[in-house]
């Protein structure tokens, strides 16, 4: 078996997939890359028995075929090679030989037949979105879910389909992110929970655009096409908690605050909070919001102060600084918006204007204050 391809052009195909290959497999064949020729379209496949990603490309061959080779050695040697034409051949003992335009390589291959089988997309369900909105689901959402593998549960995001729109919910137990989008909807209400690591993959792989993807799951499995890279992944195999009992109904308290200027208030008063905690208390009154971390075994303390605009009784309330920095990046204006009630119940975090066909809402559970 032989082909010619381009060196960069493998390279960049190789580079959206390769995340796939953990570090250390169970099966040295997971290791590898499976790469399928047929009708002069090259076929590259990784796994962890988990997740399959799948890349299509163009090459010169005038032989079907197939071969894996191991990836790590495959991937250093093409980041070494400048843009030129590579030929792969591949003799019966599966040993592949990359010649350049001055240099020969020899690297072992194995047999393709133990490389392990994807799974069949059968009695799938579909729906479509842009590449855009599924991108925006993730960066929105991921953040927030858990790494206790005890509640496997909360350690990917919750898919909610309905007709009228699809809903993302993230959660740790110590806050929640849940993302509408009414631009896309499904044929039917379901649901399921993907896992952390396939969605990262793809917020690599998915171009910020309006590209339709096709989006197809069953009991087991989700199935992600865009253009000619596929990926599909194993559900997590558990029951999402009932998350809109934590939401409260009615907060009468009213916070807006400039996103920047509070990041970067919690960012310098946090240096100086409880490591464990991350603890920033907020006091509001009137027009002005003043956050304050302590950290008493090392007698270090850390106060500021910043004008807002508040509707609502005079608060002292606290919060993790670190979950709040990382859910005020989620939100896309300049102004945020908290709503309020009491020092023991969740606080909202909304941006105060929302995309169109976007609803983002996000909640945090308050620390005890120790006053």
């Amino acid at each position: 078996m032989k082909f010619i391809v381009s060196s960069s052009s493998l390279l960049k195909h190789l580079q959206q997939i390769s995340g796939v290959i953990n570090a250390n497999t169970v099966l040295p064949i997971l290791e590898d890359f499976l790469f399928e020729i047929e009708d002069k379209k090259l076929s590259v496949v990784a796994t962890d028995l988990e997740t399959v990603m799948r890349v299509q490309m163009d090459v010169e061959s005038k032989v079907n075929g197939k071969v894996c080779i191991p990836a790590k050695i495959l991937l250093d040697t093409l980041k070494n090679i400048a843009e030129q034409p590579l030929t792969f051949n591949i003799d019966k003992n599966f040993s592949v030989e990359i010649t350049s335009d001055n240099g020969k390589y020899k690297v072992m291959g194995e047999n393709p037949d133990n490389f392990p089988k994807e799974p069949s997309a059968d009695d799938t369900t579909g729906f479509n979105m842009t590449s855009g909105s599924l991108l925006t689901a993730i960066n929105k959402t991921l953040f927030a879910v858990s790494g206790d593998d005890l509640r496997p549960a909360m350690t990917g995001v919750y898919f909610e389909l309905t007709k009228d729109y699809v809903q993302f919910v993230a959660t740790d137990a110590h806050r929640l992110v849940r993302y509408k989008r009414t631009d896309t909807k499904a044929s039917k209400v379901d649901s399921f929970i993907v896992p952390k690591k396939p969605l990262n993959l793809l917020k690599n792989a998915l171009p910020d655009n309006e590209d339709e993807l096709t989006i197809s799951y069953n009991s087991n499995h989700l199935f992600v096409q865009h253009g000619s890279t596929q990926m599909i992944c194993r559900l997590i195999d558990a029951r999402f908690p009932d998350y809109k009992v934590v939401i409260p109904a009615d907060n009468p308290y009213k916070l807006i605050v400039s996103k920047a200027d509070f990041q970067g208030a919690l960012r310098r008063v946090n240096v100086f909070s409880n490591k464990s905690t991350n603890q920033v208390a907020l006091n509001i009154s009137g027009s002005e919001l003043q956050l304050a971390a302590q950290d008493i075994d090392f007698s270090f303390e850390g106060n500021e102060r910043m004008n807002c605009q508040y509707d609502g009784e005079d608060l002292q309330i606290a919060f993790n600084a670190k979950f709040l920095i990382e859910m005020l990046n989620a939100a896309d204006t300049d102004d945020v918006k908290m709503e309020l009630s009491t020092p023991t119940k969740a606080g909202l975090i909304k941006p105060t204007e929302q995309g169109e066909g976007e609803d983002l809402l996000m909640l945090v559970m308050p620390l005890m204050l120790n006053n």
